[in-house]
């Protein structure tokens, strides 16, 4: 029956071809595509997040590595946290350059 079907619709010219079934790979990767422009068009539009993106200006470039984002590296990366530049810069130490141990006996951090 299967077979007889077939070559009926072989030689009608006359049946619309319909093709609605796409693989779940190709929707999926339809949607990735369609997510990183859409993080990029808002992460262009936004003032904040400049150090990072200065480090990687496309969200595709940072799609790419594959970073564990700790507490500890996202502080190196943006400048912000427990570290002394960033303690001085808000006044919380007063030397930017002494050791760990002097501004924790100094700060009482």
């Amino acid at each position: 029956m299967a077979d007889q079907q077939a070559k009926e619709a072989a030689r009608n010219k006359n049946i619309e071809e319909c093709y609605i079934k796409i693989p779940k790979s190709a929707v999926m990767s339809e949607q990735k595509e369609q997510s990183v422009k859409w993080w990029q068009r808002e992460r262009t539009e936004t003032t904040k997040g400049a150090i990072t993106k200065a480090f990687f200006p496309k969200i595709e470039d940072r799609l790419k590595f594959r970073i564990n984002g700790t507490p500890h590296f996202t502080a190196i990366v943006t400048g912000h946290g427990n570290i002394k530049a960033y303690l001085h810069k808000y006044k919380i130490i007063d030397d930017p350059t002494c050791l760990a141990e002097k501004v924790r006996k100094r700060c009482n951090i």
